[in-house]
């Protein structure tokens, strides 16, 4: 430690009153990175700085905290108990970095279910590291946590830690090497679907336990705090908070969750109703927007694993001619797409959608000949009756209102839509601050064109200076000053 930031310390610490009260430890920036409560602000502060503290406690975070300490400030409080309620309040507002570290300290243990595995397991951990997993926890009581976990592998034949599940060759799974009492009651052999429903009985058990459980801890908070025991109260008090946390994170992923079955879901019944080979987990839809046939333009959007994934998604100019003529718009689009993705030896998508019917499809089919490119599975969306065509000799599908996979090709269908409405109304709007050129004097649509390309936009030409733009190609002072005048004319009332 710095000798003058040593020296500060001690002073501060040696004017602390022998009073409850709460402290405030700050690194060198001035950021609060932990917050503690004290029956002695003296004798609990000055226990950091004792010689050779540092080196010698046991737990690393703590060595860590006690290095980082550059500053300090307290709170002097009338009791202890007043000094519990604002430490809490205190971290709650500032969330310091040790207090949070503390809170998932080693000392308590979490349920982690790692739905990425095909047999999802109940295992202990005391890191909270994978966003995909379902944690439950963290727990006070490890006795009664591991009492927990056997009963529910007897209860629900799940897996614990120590499982080692085989595959049999029917492409069932055989969990155990033998039938143990600890799954009496329950096939040994399964599917992979049928053990992933256990798996679910069982969360919902241990969710349940982990609500029934928290209301123990409050209960023992209340009783610690009433007995003046106000380190076993700050302690339990942590935990309570740590696991409201936990059921917070698990409602919004078991949220995440029921949305992933309905896309999967749609993706294997569309999968089904198309006669596709595998799901479609890449989907790519064409839709063209226009006014009157002017500011025609057409979007792709593209969905992986039945979400948006907006990352791909593109938008097109119509380029190769002017006018009003959809089926020419989509054949013109769709050959850029993929003509593109094939100079780059990219993948194509599973499945193909076009915003239309027969005629906006037959372009499209038209746009892969032309590029000699095979097409992947293609079909139209023709809004009427939400009809299904397709580019070859079979008959239109029509499936129910219900179906997920119609109801996916609808959430598809109206992002692209959207997207594609979107582009037209910025190319509105943008021709709308272009025309504003239109009526000043001496300026022609090559000089207006240069100006624009120049400048990017007429709104970076109405920001520029009467230099700027005089400096711009073609350009003289007069005639910049009188631009400039005139695109900051003050509004007419």
């Amino acid at each position: 430690m710095p000798a003058d930031r040593s020296l500060n310390l001690k002073e501060k610490v040696r004017a602390l009153p022998d009073k409850p009260g709460v402290y405030l430890m700050k690194d060198r920036l001035g950021r609060i990175i932990y917050v503690g409560k004290a029956k002695s602000l003296k004798k609990r502060v000055s226990s950091y700085f004792q010689r050779g503290r540092a080196r010698t406690i046991a737990q690393p975070k703590i060595r860590a905290l006690i290095d980082t300490i550059h500053d300090l400030d307290t709170i002097e409080v009338k009791s202890e108990p007043e000094a519990l309620l604002l430490e809490g309040r205190l971290i709650k507002q500032w969330k310091p970095r040790y207090n949070t570290d503390f809170t998932d300290d080693k000392r308590f243990l979490l349920v982690r279910v790692d739905f990425a595995q095909e047999l999802p397991r109940f295992m202990l951990t005391r890191i909270r590291k994978d966003p995909r997993s379902r944690y439950f926890g963290p727990f006070a009581h490890s006795g009664l946590l591991r009492k927990t976990l056997a009963q529910m592998r007897r209860q629900y034949g799940v897996l614990l830690s120590d499982g080692t599940p085989q595959l049999l060759p029917d492409g069932r799974w055989q969990l155990y090497d033998d039938v143990r009492q600890d799954i009496y009651g329950h096939d040994n052999v399964v599917t992979t679907a049928d053990y992933r429903l256990r798996v679910e009985e069982a969360c919902a058990f241990l969710d349940g336990k982990t609500r029934e459980w928290l209301e123990t801890l409050r209960t023992e908070m209340a009783t610690a705090a009433e007995k003046l025991n106000f380190e076993k109260a700050a302690e339990l008090r942590d935990v309570i908070a740590a696991l409201e946390g936990t059921l917070k994170r698990t409602r919004r992923f078991e949220r995440d969750r029921t949305l992933l079955r309905s896309d999967v879901d749609g993706l294997v019944t569309l999968q089904q109703a198309l006669n596709l080979p595998v799901p479609p987990t890449h989907m790519e839809c064409f839709d063209i927007s226009h006014i009157s046939g002017t500011f025609v333009v057409a979007s792709m959007v593209h969905f992986t694993e039945g979400r948006p994934d907006k990352d791909h998604y593109r938008r097109f100019r119509i380029k190769s001619f002017i006018g009003n003529d959809d089926y020419r718009a989509m054949e013109e689009v769709v050959g850029r797409r993929y003509r593109r993705l094939a100079e780059e030896k990219k993948p194509l998508p599973d499945l193909v959608v076009i915003d239309g019917g027969r005629g906006q499809i037959a372009a499209a089919l038209k746009a892969f000949i032309a590029i000699g490119v095979e097409p992947p599975a293609l079909i139209g969306l023709a809004k009427k009756h939400e009809t299904i065509i397709f580019p070859d000799e079979r008959p239109p599908l029509n499936l129910s209102i219900n179906h997920s996979g119609l109801n996916l090709l609808q959430r598809l269908r109206d992002e692209a839509h959207r997207f594609a409405n979107t582009y037209n109304a910025d190319l509105r709007s943008r021709k709308m601050r272009e025309s504003v050129l239109d009526d000043f004097p001496h300026l022609g649509p090559k000089r207006k064109a240069a100006l624009l390309e120049h400048f990017g936009s007429i709104d970076k030409l109405r920001a520029a200076s009467v230099e700027i733009i005089a400096a711009a190609p073609g350009i003289g002072p007069k005639f910049a000053a009188d631009l400039h005048a005139y695109l900051n004319r003050p509004a007419e009332t």
